[in-house]
């Protein structure tokens, strides 16, 4: 179901889409006699006497914790939250840290993702198959894509894969920054119109919005003003943007060039 309105640019979207969903679920919905309100032909709820008594006697559901979670996992169970941590702290030697930069400036390459490496050929099936993880980040001070590979039970980065051009998905912190640069620059009127007519406040910040991000390389099915043409290269993001607990309102016309902190319209 459709639940954008388009327009040239920061068309508040309709809400109306959610609503007729939930009641076509609520429809398709099928409640016991007791639960539904359906009576027998003498007046009281459905179902024998039986059947009435035995509901009587179930005794409530019961929902176990979730077992303990180890400090190190086993063979290709997820990464503990003790070895996510572990990796995170190993990969970021103080050389790396100092030379690279975060989305915001900051100094420090983007974190994006800490996940479970896969095992080489070798290694597959192996009683002992060895721990390692992969982090990922994006170093906006040269635009590349950067693999650490943290060996757990060593303690130490076994390898580094350094790349330009590749774009994986932004993740929250970069989403939110895009916002924020949209809201300042001019191309973001539309944007702030659309929620000030929505709400009746003026958006003046991210937190005022749930915004989701994904990439766009320059000629994604338009081959878009100059300003865009180095999206690819660059760290680029459109928006889809909505204010909170409200409705949607398009911005996906705009790109946000999160390393040079520009911003464009697609024609």
């Amino acid at each position: 179901m459709r639940t954008l309105i388009h327009r040239h640019l920061g068309k508040v979207m309709a809400g109306a889409a959610v609503a007729v969903t939930a009641t076509a679920i609520m429809i398709g919905v099928t409640l016991p006699g007791s639960a539904s309100g359906e009576e027998s032909p003498g007046g009281g709820p459905q179902g024998s006497a039986a059947e009435q008594g035995q509901a009587a006697r179930q005794l409530p559901g019961v929902v176990e914790s979730a077992p303990e979670q180890g400090k190190t996992g086993t063979g290709r169970d997820p990464l503990t939250d003790d070895e996510i941590k572990r990796a995170q702290t190993l990969a970021v030697s103080r050389d790396f840290r100092k030379s690279s930069e975060d989305v915001k400036g900051s100094q420090g390459p983007e974190r994006l993702s800490t996940d479970l490496a896969e095992l080489g050929p070798d290694e597959v099936g192996a009683a002992d198959a060895p721990r390692r993880a992969e982090v990922t980040y994006y170093d906006y001070r040269d635009d590349t894509y950067v693999t650490k590979t943290v060996d757990l039970r060593g303690g130490k980065v076994t390898g580094t894969d350094t790349q330009h051009g590749v774009q994986p998905p932004p993740n929250r912190d970069e989403a939110r920054e895009a916002a924020r640069l949209l809201i300042a620059d001019k191309l973001g009127a539309g944007l702030k119109k659309d929620f000030k007519d929505a709400t009746g406040k003026t958006l003046t910040s991210p937190d005022q919005l749930t915004v989701t991000g994904f990439v766009y390389r320059a000629g994604e099915g338009n081959p878009g003003p100059a300003s865009v043409q180095d999206c690819g290269e660059h760290r680029c993001v459109r928006l889809f943007t909505r204010v909170t607990n409200g409705p949607w309102i398009d911005t996906r016309q705009l790109v946000i060039d999160l390393s040079a902190h520009k911003v464009a319209e697609l024609s």
